[in-house]
């Protein structure tokens, strides 16, 4: 960790501040375009070598049974299943506001226009599962593409130890209603659902995060022909945490660690107001490293971690818009009164009672977020992610020759005469 004073700083060294972790290299780019290339050529056989490869298991089939999806969950201790079922509650509760609707509009006298709502086909949701099982981004998921009324639901998330799937995860998938989930991971399973095989559906859209390597496969499959769409640019975490002087340092410092324990490359970023806040949350996140079971992970990340000491509240707002972060906690007096402030962020959790943790399992907003400061152009994931707009028009005669002359002058303007005819022939009553 470093700590930083923010006025001290050089422009250079301001931007290095901020600056996300180094992550692609062009050997990973060129891995995973190789990977893709297999998996197009050689289907299942070639997922379930990389599986062999990468996991260091030897996986017999690619789908899960139903009886095993389902024992997943029976298995499960009530306490567990009431937690997630609270969580998937709230999660439905929240993004069951965001159901789009149908409209129609009388543009002008005779010209209707209308935007339907279209859910996508097939969805391929990936869950990360290799250092840890987020059964949660399965959650996340699954429940906006259903309320969106997706037909084809399909899971793929990486084997553990056993050769299979974490339980929880099945479990998720359970309670979520999906029943085609795929043991797979890594890049081979972006593209086992970008191109279809055997066993995997083609999906039309890929949503889910993931590390480098997944991030990488989406990024390369959806610039191919007839490639899937992605859902955002959802890589390693990262946090923004602003701190002033009656924060609690033991609180901040274990929101730092929520996002560092989850990735080496996860990046963690606090601004505070005074140098004794800084030094206290220091001493703090070292505290609490020491017993982690993930502190590997977590050290790991704290190396590039940065506390800065800035010199105002509006300072803090206007660096949490430049930097774009995934997760912006709010650890200050009246956070409220800045929100209307905040721009540019995947989600905002307000007031020292609000830990990014429980954005991250139940209170009802989605985790899956975009990183790396998409978040100035991207939102996270919500029920309109699982949709897409059909626009349809409908003019009469009439309507046709009130706007039709405006239109050929429009045409023209652009050198389309094609165009203008196709208004003149139909305005003339020429056959």
């Amino acid at each position: 960790m470093q700590i930083l004073f923010w006025k001290e700083l050089s422009t250079t060294a301001q931007a290095d501040a901020l600056r996300r972790p180094a992550r692609l290299t062009n050997l990973v780019q060129t891995k995973v375009r190789d990977i893709i290339d297999t998996v197009k050529a050689k289907g299942d056989a070639a997922i379930l070598e990389y599986t062999r490869q990468f996991d260091g298991v030897d996986v017999k089939k690619l789908a899960v049974d139903a009886s095993e999806i389902n024992g997943a969950w029976r298995r499960l201790e009530p306490r567990m299943k009431d937690a997630m079922c609270r969580a998937y509650e709230n999660i439905e509760k929240f993004h069951g506001y965001e159901l789009p609707q149908d409209f129609e509009v009388e543009i002008e006298p005779g010209l209707i226009c209308q935007r339907l709502v279209r859910p996508i086909d097939c969805v391929g949701i990936y869950v990360p599962g290799g250092s840890a099982p987020l059964f949660s981004s399965l959650l996340m998921a699954a429940i906006p593409a259903m309320l969106a009324a997706v037909p084809r639901i399909a899971v793929a998330s990486p084997p553990g130890e056993d050769g299979k799937i974490a339980p929880v995860t099945l479990a998720a998938a359970k309670l979520c209603g999906v029943d085609e989930v795929f043991c797979m991971g890594g890049a081979q399973a972006i593209a086992a659902f970008a191109f279809g095989t055997k066993s995997v559906p083609k999906a039309d859209k890929l949503f889910g995060p993931g590390n480098q390597w997944v991030v990488e496969a989406k990024a390369q499959v959806t610039q191919l022909e007839d490639g899937p769409g992605i859902d955002l640019p959802a890589g390693p975490s990262e946090v923004m945490v602003l701190a002033d002087d009656e924060a609690n340092p033991v609180w901040v410092a274990a929101d730092l660690l929520s996002q560092a324990e989850h990735d080496p490359q996860a990046q963690v970023i606090m601004l505070t107001l005074s140098k004794q806040m800084v030094r206290a949350v220091y001493a703090a996140v070292l505290a609490q490293a020491e017993d982690l079971p993930r502190a590997e992970i977590a050290n790991k990340a704290l190396k590039n971690a940065q506390l800065i000491v800035v010199q105002s509240r509006e300072q803090m707002v206007q660096l949490a818009n430049r930097h774009a972060p995934e997760h912006l906690i709010m650890q200050i007096a009246q956070a409220e009164e800045l929100v209307p402030q905040i721009r540019n962020a995947g989600s905002v959790f307000v007031g020292a009672y609000t830990p990014e943790a429980l954005g991250d399992y139940a209170s009802g907003t989605n985790h899956v977020l975009p990183t790396a400061g998409a978040a100035r152009s991207f939102s996270g994931l919500g029920v309109e992610s699982f949709v897409k707009f059909v626009s349809v028009q409908s003019a009469s005669a009439s309507a046709l020759r009130s706007i039709g002359p405006e239109v050929e002058i429009l045409a023209r303007l652009e050198g389309l005469e094609a165009h203008a005819r196709a208004i003149s022939l139909r305005t003339s009553g020429k056959k």
